[in-house]
């Protein structure tokens, strides 16, 4: 069970530049940027669950992990690039995406999520 809930202060961030090749970012608006950090599992574990910021601005990425994720504040929508659905997202809204999954982060409020990933591979 996640201690976070929405409106809470999440303590630091580290920054996290969208650069990792595996994710093929593509930034297709403004200047978002990202801040996280890893509470528990990350490289070389299967699961992970932690802190992410993001700040406004959009973005694509092919998803690195099944996650599970909770919004805390801010809002953005979520496009799905195989089914082409849009979610919009706020405090308190629940997602699930799956691993390998190409989508669109169109972030209209610095957006901040707590999220439990799994990997069966590893991280």
């Amino acid at each position: 069970m996640s201690k976070y809930k929405p409106g809470d202060d999440v303590g630091p961030l580290e920054y996290w530049p969208f650069d990792a090749p595996e994710s093929d970012y593509v930034i297709t608006h403004g200047a978002p940027k990202a801040y996280g950090r890893i509470d528990a599992g990350g490289p070389g574990h299967t699961t992970r669950y932690g802190i992410w910021r993001c700040t406004k601005g959009a973005f694509e990425c092919t998803e690195q992990g099944d996650e599970l994720m909770t919004v805390l504040s801010g809002r953005c929508r979520l496009i799905q690039h195989d089914t082409g659905k849009a979610i919009d997202l706020g405090p308190g809204d629940t997602l699930f995406v799956f691993d390998d999954k190409r989508v669109t982060w169109d972030v209209s409020e610095d957006i901040t999520k707590v999220f439990f990933g799994h990997k069966a591979d590893g991280y």
